[in-house]
């Protein structure tokens, strides 16, 4: 490949840096004010025009100026995005428009109102959210907000106004602002709304009857004092772990917050929020998950709860018990929580005493050094249902009709029992239809099914008869016991099932985590990840899904998906994957797509998206909770993959600069030698005029062997090329192996003068298929090889034989072993003619070339033995010179001929190289002789 195209090692080790970088997020500056009419708005727009004059891009997303001439007047020069127009049931709207704003990219938007609620059909329903949008796009924003507005003081801006707030911003978008409190003195607000300034004047005058109060306003300036002061308290804590030389800190509190399903926990959690702030610590929403399955009305107001807990800032945390109080204090002292918030029962009585005030006597009695707050937390207009009728409305009215029959058809079998039996039998009977029932129906229908057979058993079974009348004390004894055995009993079972039920679902969801864990830790590549998921999810949830990966930064549909995304629905999963935050059905965020799109991400990138098509009811906290788990796990793997491919990228990288820095360090030695020789003896001859014949012709020998000796590099890098891209193609046809050992020989004879050459050959030609030229020069590179690594003098040791044929081959006669020290003479070839109409066969055990080249050198290290092969790999204690590439050229053309190589040092000294080429056809025959 062109060098263009390897990875840039630098690229790829500052691939997070850049990318952190690029995610760089705005900076936001709030003004903030007492109520409306103090002047955030000018003030905003002051700020704006002197940042337009330090030459920074500067333009107005929205800003509502109510008509005032001043502020009207602040607005000349500044750049404005046109507003979005939109219709809502046949009133023309307009509206922030966000999609221009990132569009324009300014470095600087102006956008009021950060507490509105934006129109339907926007991509957010609140203005905060395209706020922070801006902000994670890196754009500074600049807005303006009321103190009533802020999501953790509308509580206390209720008690004081009496008014309630329900445009709200969550503390967590104010926790990185900086915010600039707009102040005016009450007397002074309330005279700009006589002037008109703050409102026309029939609304004016509204005002000041109900919110415009001077107390009203005094409470509300108090509250904006107290937020900016608890802002600057995070600041001055910043500067002070800042330096190093102030001493330890002391450990913090840590605030435990449970939420539920009620109406009742959002003011909990304002409450928890306020507290945080005022003890600048971490705080938690815990949900205690119960066997009880929730309704779906419950279900979306525990999500809302729990959303509005993360927007507040919260580490939510849901968890899984049979007993709440338990439950609570496990994750608190798991978490370390130092103090409980839990919220003051509603309900009095004996139901008060059986449900929160034992809760609540359990958690002071249980939570040891715990503190607990026992906070109230009323909402107005929220109708609660007692505690006591939510089992009997939980069930439907068909398991009702049942419990019912079930009691009638029982009383009919016990009328006939009677006659043989006393009344004790029936009671007996009906006891074990309620506990059989307590596995089949709610525990709303066996309450009923106790009640009912109680009261049946007394009319139709208990003296007297047919009446409620119970005429002796022990009768009276054994009705109230069974009352009792009966409900206690049942609803015991219908306890049991439930837990069971739950356990089962917590079983299910620990499977579905394992299982997907184990498929994904087996997945190598993006789209066996991409498999996985969808399988997985289709299965669990039963619903269509889809999974769109980024290529080139564009969001493409994987060929695996179930789910077919439309343009809408693309452009949904676009706005996730670019946010990495959940959109579509069942989310604050572009609710009315048809599916739920959540990004596969990780703390480095985004990947792309998750998308499931749920047609039925709204998920489960639980269902959520996994499918975020798998995308999360599904987000990991794709970025180990995509890790392990940047490695594997850089690893190769590594060896080729590895590989380039070893070949230039050896090719350069083996090229300069042969040069060197060459120009010397070049040079002599030149400078030699009256040299005799003798002498010319040595140095002329001299250039020739250099030459030849640079010409056998050269043809080693070629060949190693070869190798490696697979071009090397044996050109296979019949030949005599003695004749490759002579040829081989004579041409090596200068380089083998120094060394005795032992020959193991058959007498008769030995006629076997390979590629003439390619077997010559791996042998070549053999006999170099011995010739270079053992002293001179000693002898090299050369053996072909033939292995496999039974018995006696008709072409391989005796063997003749002869010593040589130079080799001047060849077997000539003979001719070769296979029978007309006879193709080749096979016949008994295959035939097999065996070749060896054997020396009395000092051998090999058996440690590095099984490295000799490698790719520029030379022995320790090597002689110098040499490219380490002849023995890795033996092996690619051994191998191209489906034939193996193996080196082995002998006993006494030096090493044996053998090579067995696989003959699977017999030979033709031989006409002619040797």
């Amino acid at each position: 490949m062109a060098d263009e195209n390897r990875p840039n090692p630098d690229a790829l080790l500052s691939s997070i840096q850049r990318e952190e970088a690029a995610q760089k997020r705005g900076r936001l500056k709030v003004f903030l004010g007492m109520s409306p009419g103090v002047g955030k708005t000018y003030a905003m727009l002051e700020a704006a025009q002197r940042e337009l004059k330090a030459g920074r891009d500067v333009v107005i997303g929205y800003v509502e100026t109510h008509g005032r001439k001043e502020t009207n007047a602040l607005t000349v020069g500044l750049p404005q995005i046109p507003r979005r127009a939109l219709e809502h049931r046949g009133i023309a709207l307009t509206e922030f428009d966000l999609d221009a704003t990132l569009a324009r990219r300014p470095q600087l938007a102006l956008v009021d109102e950060l507490a509105h609620t934006n129109a339907p059909g926007s991509r957010h329903p609140k203005r905060w959210q395209d706020v922070a949008e801006l902000l994670d796009a890196g754009i500074d924003v600049l807005t303006t907000l009321n103190v009533q507005h802020v999501e953790s003081r509308a509580d206390t801006v209720l008690q004081v106004t009496g008014s309630e707030i329900r445009e709200t911003v969550p503390d967590s978008i104010l926790d990185d602002a900086v915010i600039e409190l707009i102040d005016l003195p009450p007397a002074e607000l309330m005279q700009r709304l006589r002037e008109g300034k703050v409102y026309v004047p029939e609304r004016a005058a509204a005002a000041a009857q109900n919110f415009f109060r001077e107390a009203n306003l005094t409470a509300l300036r108090e509250l904006s004092l107290r937020l900016v002061a608890d802002h600057v308290g995070v600041d001055t804590r910043d500067l002070r772990r800042l330096q190093t030389d102030a001493g330890p800190w002391k450990t913090g509190h840590c605030l435990l917050v449970a939420v539920g399903p009620g109406p009742f926990s959002e003011p909990l959690i304002r409450w928890t929020r306020r507290m945080a702030d005022g003890l600048r610590c971490r705080w938690l929403a815990v949900h205690v998950e119960s066997p009880r399955t929730l309704s779906e009305s419950a279900q979306g107001q525990l999500e809302k709860n729990l959303a509005a807990a993360r927007e507040l800032g919260a580490e939510v945390i849901a968890t899984t018990d049979v007993d709440l109080v338990r439950g609570l204090l496990r994750v608190a002292r798991e978490q370390n929580a130092t103090q409980i918030v839990i919220g003051k029962p509603i309900g009095g009585g004996l139901l008060g005493w059986l449900t929160g005030e034992r809760l609540l006597r359990r958690l002071a009695r249980e939570s040891g050094d715990i503190d607990l707050h026992v906070v109230r937390a009323e909402k107005a207009g929220v109708a609660v249902t007692p505690s006591i009728w939510r089992p009997l409305l939980a069930s439907n009215f068909h398991q009702y009709l049942f419990a019912a029959g079930m009691i009638a058809a029982t009383g009919i079998v016990n009328l006939g029992l009677m006659t043989f039996t006393g009344p004790r039998v029936p009671g007996m009977v009906f006891l074990f239809v309620v506990v059989m029932l307590a596995l089949k129906v709610g525990r709303g229908p066996v309450l009923v099914a106790g009640a009912l057979s109680a009261f049946v058993w007394n009319f139709f079974f208990l003296e007297p008869r047919f009446t409620f009348v119970i005429a002796t004390i022990e009768d009276g004894l054994l009705f109230g016991l069974y009352f009792i055995v009966a409900i206690v009993l049942g609803q015991l079972v219908a306890r049991i099932r439930l837990q069971e039920q739950a356990e089962r679902r917590r079983e299910e969801r620990a499977t579905a985590l394992y299982q997907m864990s184990r498929d994904l830790a087996e997945a190598a590549s993006r789209d066996e990840v991409v498999w996985q998921l969808v399988s997985q999810v289709s299965r669990l949830f039963e619903a269509p899904v889809a999974v769109a990966l980024a290529v080139n930064n564009q969001l493409v549909a994987h060929p695996d998906s179930s789910l077919t995304l439309s343009e809408k629905e693309l452009s949904v999963a676009d706005w996730a994957f670019r946010q990495r935050k959940a959109a579509g059905k069942f989310t604050d965020n572009l609710p009315g797509a048809e599916a739920l799109h959540l990004p596969l991400a990780t703390g480095r990138k985004a990947f792309g998206i998750l998308a499931v098509g749920l047609t039925h009811k709204r998920p489960t906290l639980a269902q959520r909770d996994l499918l975020e788990t798998f995308a999360r796990q599904a987000a990991l793997v794709l970025d180990r993959v995509e890790l392990r491919a940047a490695a594997e990228q850089a690893r190769l990288l590594a060896e080729s600069e590895k590989f380039s820095r070893t070949l230039l360090n050896s090719i350069s030695h083996e090229l300069r030698t042969p040069l060197a020789a060459s120009t010397s003896a070049a040079s002599a001859l030149a400078a030699t005029e009256n040299a005799s014949i003798e002498q010319r012709r040595e140095l002329i020998g001299e250039i020739q062997e250099a030459n030849t000796r640079l010409n056998r590099v050269v043809g080693n890098l070629l060949d190693v090329a070869r190798l490696e891209s697979g071009q090397v193609r044996p050109n296979l046809d019949w030949h005599d192996a003695r004749d490759l050992v002579q040829t081989t020989l004579r041409e090596l004879q200068r380089e083998l003068a120094a060394h005795a050459v032992k020959l193991d050959l058959p007498a008769a030609p030995l006629i076997v298929r390979f590629d003439f030229s390619l077997m010559l020069h791996a042998l070549a590179n053999l006999l170099l090889n011995a010739a270079n690594h053992t002293p001179g003098g000693t002898a090299i040791e050369v053996s072909v034989r033939e292995t496999g044929s039974p018995g006696f081959s008709p072409l391989q006669g005796p063997i003749e072993t002869k010593t040589i020290e130079s080799v001047s003479t060849s077997i000539l070839p003979a001719t070769l003619k296979r029978p007309e109409g006879r193709a080749p066969t096979v016949s008994g055990p295959q035939r097999e070339l065996m070749l060896s080249v054997a020396d009395r050198g000092p051998g090999i290290p058996p440690e590095v033995l099984p490295r000799i092969f490698d790719k520029f790999f030379r022995a320790p204690h090597a002689p110098t010179g040499g490219s380490g590439l002849g023995l890795t050229i033996v092996k690619g053309f051994v191998e191209a001929h489906g034939g193996t190589i193996s080196a082995e040092n002998r006993p006494g000294g030096g090493v044996r190289f053998t090579i067995r080429l696989p003959q699977k056809e017999t030979p033709p025959t031989v006409e002619g002789e040797v």
